[in-house]
């Protein structure tokens, strides 16, 4: 494997380290069923069992024993980078149903470094973690296949694309999030709308960003790529997008970002130029992040059931634990449009 392999922790009186990989070959087995049976999983034979677990015993691997024969004891919670809101919100719903559970969860973030994925991996076998909720898309394809060899039950949350591995997904409905918001700012009146997109990669940027689309075209206006401006869901990007468009020759009356934290960059960008919302330009953000209702004015926003999906996630993950396959292998949760005081009819000149 393209990782180091985990060293067992030597118990005294034990002969000392050995790797899982060295345990796998002496009991003539593969990684994952040294794996299944650290984990206590029961799809191993007696005999294969008993050949494995007196190898851990003889070289000090303490076998993590579940909190019971048919639940995990611990998940793992994997982000590309944890420094967003939008991370907490997700981290909260898989830390509930894992708590009710009495399953523990490990947190990372690889800050889409392969480094940092090689080493998440490699502590991954060490603890011989039950299930693995992925909110990235960073993995290189050779840590997709060590995943995927491990045999780890695995749900990816709001995959960028199809999923590089077969695994259950859970995500939002971001087209029609998109839909509703600018729909909404079609409602009072608005006609020239800007866009602040989400990285293009991701599958929810685009969903988000097609829904604005759709929105213009179902009132029968044509889409103008000038108002249409690129952002990373960072608030610096939505500061920087709402200035591309304030300075058009005609901006527009109102925005659309594809995130909170770009709402909240645009209306800072607002303020800076002397600028009020909504009465002279209206904003709309996506996520309903909690500090969203306390900002000034408070944001109209797309509600996207952040901490629903994480628990819906480890909810599925822990069915799969159990051997059970869940409902559907891609759920997507509605989302809500949310109308506060950051929108308003455009002003009249003249």
């Amino acid at each position: 494997m393209a990782a180091r392999e985990a060293e067992a922790e030597p118990a005294p009186g034990t002969r000392g380290r050995i790797t899982i990989t060295e345990i796998a070959r002496r009991a003539g087995v593969s990684v994952p069923t040294v794996s299944r049976v650290v984990n206590g999983r029961s799809d191993v034979s007696p005999q294969t069992r008993a050949r494995v677990e007196d190898l851990l015993r003889q070289h000090g691997h303490r076998k993590r024993v579940a909190a019971s024969g048919t639940r995990a004891a611990l998940l793992d919670l994997v982000f590309n980078d944890l420094d967003s809101p939008w991370a907490v919100e997700i981290i909260r719903g898989v830390e509930e149903v894992a708590h009710t559970a009495g399953v523990g969860t490990v947190v990372s973030a690889l800050h889409g470094r392969s480094g940092d994925a090689r080493d998440w991996m490699r502590n991954l076998r060490a603890r011989a973690s039950d299930g693995v909720v992925l909110v990235t898309s960073a993995l290189e394809p050779v840590l997709h296949e060590e995943l995927r060899a491990l045999g780890v039950p695995l749900v990816v949350v709001d995959p960028a694309g199809s999923p590089a591995i077969d695994a259950p997904t859970v995500g939002a409905a971001n087209w029609s999030g998109g839909l509703a918001a600018t729909g909404h700012l079609l409602s009072l009146g608005h006609r020239r709308i800007g866009l602040i997109a989400g990285p293009p990669r991701l599958l929810c940027s685009r969903a988000r960003s097609d829904g604005y689309r759709a929105a213009l075209e179902g009132a029968g206006l044509a889409v103008d790529e000038t108002l249409v401006v690129p952002g990373d869901f960072r608030p610096e990007s939505g500061f920087a997008g709402c200035n591309a468009l304030l300075d058009l020759p005609e901006p527009p009356t109102a925005v659309f970002a594809a995130s909170d934290q770009m709402a909240l960059g645009a209306i800072e960008a607002l303020r800076r130029r002397g600028l009020r919302v909504p009465e002279d330009m209206s904003v709309v953000g996506f996520d309903d992040l909690p500090e969203v209702r306390w900002s000034a004015p408070p944001l109209t926003t797309v509600r996207q059931p952040l901490a629903e999906m994480g628990k819906l996630a480890a909810r599925t993950v822990l069915r799969l634990t159990r051997g059970e396959q869940p409902d559907s292998p891609r759920v997507e949760l509605g989302t809500e449009l949310v109308v506060r005081a950051s929108t308003a009819p455009p002003a009249r000149h003249g």
